[in-house]
């Protein structure tokens, strides 16, 4: 082959490679802008005020889904009309959760070069009070009961809890005086009794206790997950058991509800989800049989919400926690809820 013609040829090359580049730009525009419109069909949403105020009537603030001018917003809906009009607040979370009147809001922050990611604390009128530069991508939320402590996880390797090839960072916060605990593998761990170190440890997943001080969170080390009850006091943290993660405590304090493999099931989608009896250690099925990625949120003693993918993005869904009943979707288009009021 000529000079000439490998000269062609390869020019060709570019401008097809080109061509590629460009549609691709081209359609992630115009996805992006489809999802800045309102979809029909999808839930009504309206810009107002929303509140995380304690004693502002009983309430869901969640992460909008739906597409159009709002997603990605906290929005708010009565807890005894999930699926109706949302008021949406114009502060935009990639994960929520409040409690107490305080918000944690974990958010991306787009640069023009690269992302990076932040953890806002919010006061019960979604004003700012305090933020933190995290290193990594958002994965889960909480705050005590009482809003004095908020805790979020984010990957700072890999993409899923499904493989291994992940790392985490957990930090708490207390938000009364700043103090912050960048990561909890600072902590003592005890496993079996002993002081354990290893240089893979990752933490995720906490949930508070209503005294302000415990808290149970997911350990991983040697291929394995462990809950473990954590005191922030002594700065230890100690194994329970093994198989468990992303525990979240019951408001009346006695169970856990977590998400945990079962041989057999596909690797992409290895969970299934159970509560926890903290008196008796009974792990009891809860009657959902499609793997849940989440860290499952109490709607009151007797029930459970959690997300599962849906058209717009995630929908949330209530189960029983005693292992009788059926999943019901609670709304459409919503994800990282939290139950006020």
């Amino acid at each position: 082959m000529s000079l000439r013609n490998k000269l062609l040829i390869l020019a060709t090359a570019l401008v097809v490679l080109a061509g590629v580049g460009v549609a691709s730009v081209l359609h992630a525009s115009s996805r992006a802008d489809r999802k800045n419109q309102v979809q029909a069909g999808g839930p009504p949403v309206s810009a107002g005020q929303v509140s995380l105020a304690p004693d502002a009537g009983r309430r869901i603030v969640f992460r909008n889904m739906a597409w159009g001018p709002h997603r990605d917003e906290l929005a708010t809906v009565p807890a005894s009309d999930p699926a109706g009009p949302r008021t949406a607040s114009g502060v935009k979370c990639l994960r929520f959760y409040a409690a107490g009147g305080t918000g944690v809001c974990l958010r991306a922050e787009r640069g023009a070069v690269q992302t990076t990611y932040r953890a806002v604390i919010l006061d019960a009128g979604l004003k700012e009070r305090a933020h933190y530069d995290i290193p990594g991508i958002p994965t889960r939320a909480r705050v005590s009961p009482s809003g004095k402590l908020a805790a979020w996880t984010v990957f700072v390797g890999g993409d899923s809890y499904a493989g291994t090839n992940f790392s985490t960072r957990t930090a708490i916060l207390d938000t009364h005086t700043g103090q912050l605990t960048k990561t909890l593998e600072d902590f003592t761990i005890e496993r079996d009794g002993k002081t354990y170190h290893a240089s893979d440890v990752n933490f995720w997943g906490v949930t508070f206790a209503s005294d302000d001080r415990h808290f149970y969170a997911t350990m991983a080390t040697s291929g394995k997950t462990y809950l473990i009850s954590g005191d922030l006091e002594t700065r230890r943290v100690t194994t329970l058991r093994t198989n468990l993660e992303c525990p979240s405590l019951s408001p009346d304090g006695t169970r856990l509800a977590f998400k945990k493999r079962v041989p057999g099931l596909p690797s992409d989608a290895p969970w299934r989800l159970y509560v926890l009896d903290l008196t008796t250690m009974h792990e009891t099925p809860l009657a959902e049989p499609r793997s849940v990625d989440d860290q499952l949120v109490w709607q009151d003693d007797k029930t459970v919400t959690y997300s599962l993918p849906g058209d717009y993005g995630a929908d949330l869904y209530t189960l029983p926690a005693n292992g009788t009943g059926k999943p019901h979707r609670l709304l459409t288009a919503g994800l990282a809820p939290a139950y006020l009021g």
